[in-house]
């Protein structure tokens, strides 16, 4: 490819870089190596990732522009819109002619309404009398009947109709609630199966609903309200109550996006824009289902595992398994686990067995995100009920599990917990558990630190790292980092971890000007860092400094990255990859070579490399020092993805990614490496012994 002559910017947009990064994933739903579906996976995913981009991003620059805050924002605004529309061209384009095509041929038909046989609209045509029309309610809209208030996300059908006698044209909006499942299975027969959409089904017999009118039209559509949070913690007395209010305020928020079926005619997208206090700018004309994060539920009917990524068990290391005593393992030396190759299950189990130790204390643990039948919540209220001091920091503004995360703080008071907060205009986002044991007469402390949340659910597809230790200085840290979230303590110091907003933004630059300092000396220097997203200026200005002092720097950026890599005399050094496959890449990996001048320092945490991060959340970054450990992560994880980078793309100067390898997938992954060692019979254990000798 042939070199852009455009000179690159000083900074890729936010926004814009979001929009590469799920361009890419779209990428996977058109990738021959990606099972077939898991490539419908990836299309739904994008879809996912959409809503939530106009949910808050969009909503922002939306209102930023109706404000009058400059006119950057109104052309990037129409940038992105621009880029959105086609986006979204693409993602359907790929489903009718790509994922469709290749379902029908492996025997599993996605059908229109026009696909429907008779025989199918005459069963359907009962199905929907027994068991979708009395869960129906049409809305009228005339002088009588104000426009309705619609329901972020949900689906609606937009009817248009007239009396019998040819009266004027009036519109009804039918609500479709979400209890009602949104693919409709036809019939399933060995490997093959038949499915339709909901909105099809009642497209066919909306009729039913308007007895004495002719229906005219009928279109699928559902819009897209700003979804940001706003609670003013020093207005509010109850933080729990203002944050309800406001959860029930978002319903109503204003509409930043409609999407409705390509067939409805344009007059009629018109009046609902105008019902909607909506500009056409933010109209997508959809050419095929509404929402196509509905096919997930198409997957499931399916149940074709020969056409998915192969099953796989986690593996447990030796001593960390649900019979073994988990505390007494840990006091033998520290232990990192890789999620999803090693099993999150001694995360829960370590828990699990402090609860119902007679010799535990307390438990304290952070909590941003978990899955509603948690059974790490289930190990706190144990703990709590069995008389443990039991505290547990709930982030209630953890975006889209805010009622989750309330539910929980409301069952673990009625347990006997203690709840509280955090600090004040701060997210809690670091990930810590500490467990306080009685020993031979004094208290010894337990932690685990990772870079996920303690969701078992999500552990099972992102990629992450835990550690456990009872290293006394580390500990010591994790129960000050506790004391300053409950205590409300104003200047901590810490000299292991390193803790937004106390000081990781400072100790991050620091870092990387000492590695500058060692290559302008002549030393040796160089920078490794996998986050999720890179945005903050100060980092990247430093990054960029170290660059011109002739740091190699490697950066592995799932998402946005805002720094532009290998321009002439600015970040010629600096290399961007962007790892997608089947996992989330999740964790968040830090080393630099030189800045202790002694042994390269390794980091892991909860922080990207973003200003929310530093500045507008409570994170924490700790060290790997446990030489066993240390050797595990730079040649075992840190080794495979520089080594195996088949599953990665390249960022470069223009915004634009490339393969990372000349045989892009056809090259090794570095997933399906991670994969294929935990498959071994080996122990880690064993494992990191062997490495030790060799070392």
């Amino acid at each position: 490819m042939a070199e852009s002559t455009e000179r690159p910017p000083e900074r890729f947009e936010r926004e814009l870089s979001w929009l590469n990064f799920n361009g890419r994933v779209l990428r996977l739903a058109s990738e021959p190596s990606v099972p077939l579906l898991e490539r419908v996976r990836f299309l739904s995913i994008v879809s996912s990732n959409l809503d939530e981009f106009f949910e808050i991003r969009v909503a922002g620059l939306l209102q930023q522009v109706e404000s009058g805050a400059g006119p950057d924002n109104a052309s990037l605004l129409r940038e992105v819109l621009a880029r959105a529309h086609a986006q979204v061209g693409e993602q359907y384009r790929i489903w009718r002619e790509e994922l469709r095509p290749a379902l029908a041929a492996e025997g599993i038909h996605a059908l229109d309404r026009s696909d429907l046989r008779k025989a199918d609209l005459t069963e359907l045509g009962q199905r929907f009398d027994r068991e979708i029309l009395p869960a129906l309610t049409p809305l009228a809209i005339d002088p009588a009947h104000p426009f309705p208030v619609l329901t972020n996300k949900n689906l609606y059908i937009l009817v248009r109709l007239a009396g019998e006698k040819a009266g004027p044209t009036r519109h009804a909006v039918v609500p479709v609630p979400r209890i009602l499942p949104r693919v409709v299975l036809l019939g399933k027969s060995g490997r093959e199966a038949r499915f339709t959409f909901l909105s099809h089904v009642i497209k066919a017999f909306v009729d039913r609903l308007f007895p004495g009118m002719k229906v005219q039209g009928a279109w699928a559509f559902r819009i897209t309200r700003n979804s940001d949070l706003y609670v003013d913690e020093d207005e509010e007395g109850n933080l729990l109550e203002a944050i309800e209010e406001e959860i029930h305020r978002l319903r109503k928020g204003a509409p930043v996006r409609l999407e409705i079926t390509g067939d409805a005619p344009e007059e009629t997208v018109r009046w609902l824009c105008a019902s909607l206090d909506l500009e056409p700018e933010c109209v997508f004309r959809i050419d095929g289902p509404v929402n196509l994060l509905r096919l997930g539920g198409a997957l499931d009917l399916v149940q074709r595992p020969d056409l998915a990524y192969p099953a796989f068990q986690p593996s447990v290391p030796p001593g960390m398994g649900e019979s073994d005593p988990i505390l007494a393992r840990i006091a033998k030396g520290d232990i990192l686990l890789h999620h999803p190759y090693e099993s999150f299950a001694p995360v829960v189990d370590f828990l699990r067995q402090a609860a119902r130790d007679p010799e535990v204390v307390s438990i304290k643990l952070t909590l941003y995100r978990t899955s509603g039948d948690s059974p790490v919540m289930q190990a706190l209220k144990e703990a709590a009920e069995a008389g443990k001091q039991v505290t547990v920091l709930i982030e209630l503004r953890a975006r889209f599990d805010e009622l989750n995360n309330i539910a929980w703080a409301r069952q673990l008071e009625e347990a006997g917990a203690h709840v509280v907060y955090g600090l004040v205009g701060y997210k809690t986002h670091c990930k810590a558990c500490l467990v306080v044991r009685r020993e031979k007469g004094a208290l010894r402390r337990y932690a685990h630190l990772g870079t996920g949340n303690y969701n078992p659910r999500t552990a099972r597809i992102y990629t992450d790292l835990s550690l456990f230790t009872a290293d006394p200085e580390i500990t010591e840290e994790v129960g000050l980092l506790f004391n300053a979230l409950t205590g409300n303590l104003a200047k901590p110091r810490f000299r292991q971890l390193v803790v937004a907003p106390f000081d990781l933004q400072r100790r991050m630059v620091e870092l990387i000007d000492a590695e500058a300092e060692a290559a302008r000396q002549g030393r040796p220097a160089s920078i490794f860092a996998k986050v999720n997203s890179l945005v903050d200026p100060g980092v990247i200005e430093a990054l960029e400094r170290a660059s011109q002092a002739g740091v190699p720097i490697e950066l592995l950026v799932r998402g946005i990255c805002c720094l532009v890599p290998g321009v002439p005399g600015r970040s010629e050094t600096i290399r961007v990859r962007s790892v997608l496959g089947r996992f989330l890449e999740h964790s968040r990996i830090f080393r630099f070579e030189n800045a202790s001048g002694g042994e390269p320092l390794l980091l892991l945490g909860s922080a990207d490399w973003m200003q929310r991060n530093f500045v507008r959340r409570v994170e924490c970054v700790f060290p790997v020092r446990e030489p066993a450990l240390r050797r595990r992560l730079e040649r075992e994880i840190l080794g495979t993805y520089r080594e195996r980078q088949g599953d990665a793309t390249l960022l470069r100067p223009d915004g634009t990614h490339q393969a990372a390898t000349e045989g892009g997938r056809a090259d090794p992954c570095a997933q399906d490496a991670f994969l294929a060692l935990a498959a071994r019979p080996a122990a880690t254990e064993e494992r990191d012994k062997l490495r030790a000798r060799k070392g």
